[in-house]
């Protein structure tokens, strides 16, 4: 299935995987204010919808997203401009609804950036709230703010130092300069580098390990688990909630059937779905 009515990307689900595409290829897939509110309408329909269990993200063309459009000049940035890429309904920083990375951050489907290309100022920071980032051997990258008298945005000084260490964060931020899929890799930063005609069967393989052999409502919980406890100064925390949450899906049927396959030597079936079966103890953070 394939959705015409983004503006920005190009949309199509199939067999569990959603495939985000930044489709603005005459512009390196520049972002826009609309590019926000698309992807922030792209992860909630894949937060909603059962038939999703992952989501790749890729651009179109030769690029993966090369920065802010900027074909405002400095207005681009600046609050005299009603759209500018800043706005308050685009920020990353208030976690509002509307907010792509509070989108990102708060989807309950795992997600890959498949980077084919440049991705550079929000093309790089776009993907820090993914689970997964591969990189193509043609893809660049850049923290280039401090280059545009800007500090690095979209969350991306909560998110970069989590992925990459402190180091490596302050060292990529201070310079800003452009540096290649090699240098990402050896900064962590990605997990693998691969050839372009690669790239998008390699993130395939990862969201198909994830459909076929892994339950819905687990990856959910797990997602948020490991996103909201990575920060936090010891373990109490999350040792009282997933022993809750492991007490509450113990007595499931996805338990039942993840045992029955893994006897029966087949691959599971799991009947959970994140829209209807979450556990009782989900959302814990709002609760303490």
């Amino acid at each position: 299935m394939t959705d015409t009515a983004a503006q920005t990307l190009a949309i199509s689900v199939d067999a569990g995987m959603m495939v985000v595409t930044l489709n603005r290829p005459d512009r390196l897939n520049a972002y826009t204010a609309q590019m926000g509110r698309e992807l922030t309408a792209a992860f909630r329909r894949a937060d909603a919808d059962d038939a999703v269990r992952a989501i790749i993200v890729t651009g179109a063309g030769r690029g993966f997203c090369a920065g802010a459009d900027i074909s405002s000049g400095a207005d681009s940035f600046g609050e005299s401009q009603a759209d500018n890429m800043f706005s308050r309904a685009q920020s990353a920083a208030d976690a509002r609804p509307d907010s792509f990375i509070a989108a990102m951050y708060e989807c309950r489907k795992p997600s890959i950036a498949a980077i084919n290309g440049a991705a550079v100022g929000v093309g790089l920071t776009l993907t820090l709230p993914m689970d997964v980032r591969l990189a193509s051997s043609a893809a660049r990258f850049g923290a280039v703010f401090a280059r545009r008298g800007l500090v690095p945005e979209a969350a991306s000084a909560w998110f970069l130092p989590r992925i990459v260490g402190m180091p490596q964060a302050l060292r990529w931020c201070y310079s800003g300069r452009v540096f290649d899929a090699q240098e990402a890799l050896r900064g962590g930063l990605v997990e693998a580098v691969v050839p372009p005609e690669e790239l998008l069967e390699q993130a395939r393989v990862i969201a198909r390990e994830i459909v076929d052999h892994t339950a819905p409502v687990s990856i959910a919980l797990t997602r948020q688990m490991l996103w909201r406890f990575s920060a936090q100064p010891d373990p109490s925390g999350v040792m009282q909630v997933d022993a809750l949450l492991n007490q509450q899906l113990g007595a499931g049927p996805d338990v039942r059937e993840g045992v029955a396959a893994f006897l029966e030597k087949r691959n599971p079936v799991f009947p959970g779905k994140v829209s209807a079966d979450m556990p009782p103890a989900y959302p814990w953070w709002d609760r303490t």
